[in-house]
């Protein structure tokens, strides 16, 4: 409960105040990474799949010696049964998003971080609220921030024209795309919260009061999932992760999606026919970050790995790699013109005004939200 009340010290104007523009100077130079090159050996990280672009694990293990093993995983879910199977061991760091702190700390397969050893300076303030906020109890930090990002709409430009001011989580279900949408289902669920809480239909604040109690969630959720079903003929398919968002628009006839704004603005960086932009009830926004777990055995190579992501350049390096955005200070000179632009194109207007932060998942909030998902799913 104290991590849930905690929270309410970090919402959208907190992250709003450091997550955007530039110009703030970098507190370390680039690949400092303290006693790295005293601490070869090996690592081993439970990660998401494209959260850690080429070169990052090569230049990490060329500036230090230390040889990363990656597990890579999908959904936080996945990242969880992996855990909980082995209690934290055979894995020194895994990467939970900050919203799941709740769960995290209930499932007690962590170990807290000594940030005397961190470069917490080093991070945007408001990055670093994010994890202190949430992942702070019994006056210990288990979470520090690696990069944010949102999920919102994105779509084939050769295929279909979309502008920001008609732009809507409730355009993925418009008649000319049936058959030719995809999505994940719980977001999509969310999607439809949101949108009809704008329009009036279903009011919500926003989708939040689904996470005050049970019987509010219920209400909610039976309402939307009940159009979802009903409207179940606009799935082309439902994406899981990253590579199958990609293969969605390119492989598999999908027009438009609701998805995470790293594969389509992977995608737009190659030059293919895609964009990815805020609608008008703001996009869906996360954290993902880092925690030591409990059977962690390699410490000081966890922390000079750690330390050598929170350096400007390499903050960078992942975010013009996996289409997500910086956490560190600095972090900005070093984008690539494409990333800036992607930004820009994605949140026009009052869009980052309008972010929606993804409050803390307890654990009777994710077990009835996965529950509807799966009736969603199979139906």
């Amino acid at each position: 409960m104290e991590t849930v009340l905690a929270a309410q010290a970090f919402n959208r104007r907190t992250f709003l105040k450091g997550a955007v523009g530039g110009g703030i100077a970098a507190v370390a130079s680039p690949y400092i990474v303290g006693n790295a090159f005293a601490t070869s050996g090996e690592l081993s990280v439970l990660t998401w799949s494209d959260e850690l672009p080429d070169p990052v694990l090569p230049e990490f293990t060329k500036k230090t010696g230390i040889k990363i093993k990656t597990t890579p995983f999908s959904q936080n879910e996945e990242q969880i049964n992996k855990l909980q199977a082995t209690d934290g061991e055979g894995f020194d760091l895994c990467m939970p998003s900050f919203s799941r702190a709740p769960e995290f700390r209930e499932l007690e397969i962590l170990a807290p971080l000594d940030t005397s050893k961190l470069h917490l300076d080093a991070l945007l303030p408001t990055m670093l609220a994010g994890s202190t906020s949430l992942w702070t109890w019994d006056d210990k930090l288990y979470h520090v921030p690696h990069c944010w990002g949102t999920e919102a709409i994105s779509w084939r430009t050769d295929k279909t024209s979309l502008e920001y001011k008609d732009l809507s989580y409730g355009t993925l279900w418009s008649p000319e795309y049936k058959g030719k949408m995809q999505g994940r289902p719980h977001s999509l669920l969310l999607g439809i919260g949101l949108w009809w809480d704008a329009t009036g239909k279903l009011p919500s604040n926003r989708m939040r009061d689904s996470y005050k109690d049970e019987a509010s969630a219920r209400r909610i959720y039976d309402e939307i999932t009940k159009y979802a079903i009903e409207n179940k003929a606009q799935i082309k398919q439902f994406w899981n992760g990253a590579d199958n968002t990609k293969s969605g628009f390119m492989d598999n006839g999908c027009v438009i999606g609701q998805t995470w704004d790293g594969p389509p603005l992977a995608l737009k960086k190659l030059g293919r026919p895609i964009n990815f932009m805020a609608p008008q009830e703001g996009a869906i926004t996360w954290i993902d970050g880092w925690s030591l777990t409990k059977g962690a055995k390699n410490l000081d190579q966890a922390y000079a790995f750690i330390n050598f992501l929170h350096t400007p350049e390499v903050s960078a390096m992942i975010s013009n790699g996996s289409g997500y955005n910086p956490v560190v200070k600095g972090a900005d000179a070093y984008l690539s013109e494409a990333t800036k632009q992607n930004f820009a194109d994605a949140y026009p207007g009052d869009a980052l005004d309008k972010l929606w932060l993804r409050p803390p998942d307890t654990s009777w909030y994710t077990q009835i939200r996965n529950e509807y998902a799966e009736r969603f799913k199979a139906a």
